[in-house]
């Protein structure tokens, strides 16, 4: 199990186990994590996951395919730190990963 860090708009830090081969947004419904709403189920065709990646974890994670980028037209404050939490696989290597979830989903 690798641990995730949510962190909501206001601050609040969430702490969820996750099963390595699961995606951030399949730990985030499962733990019912404010503020991921995952409209398309994780099929990246929409936008209702969107996460702010702490700056220190944007190595390891990865940019952005040029499909979640055009997907990421349609978030809410988007930023250069910004993923669809559906497109990012958990492994060992994100053990501690920090991801903040936008004030509001497109």
């Amino acid at each position: 199990m690798t641990k995730i860090n949510f962190v909501d708009h206001s601050g609040e830090t969430r702490t969820v186990d996750v099963e390595n081969g699961a995606t951030v947004m399949e730990a985030a419904i499962r733990n019912a994590v404010p503020g991921i709403e995952a409209e398309c189920g994780g099929a990246c065709a929409c936008a209702t996951c969107h996460v702010y990646i702490d700056d220190a974890w944007t190595e390891k994670v990865g940019k952005p395919t040029p499909m979640e980028e055009d997907m990421l037209d349609f978030g809410y404050d988007v930023r250069p730190n910004s993923r669809l939490s559906c497109q990012i696989k958990v492994s060992d290597e994100l053990e501690g990963l920090v991801v903040t979830v936008p004030e509001r989903q497109a």
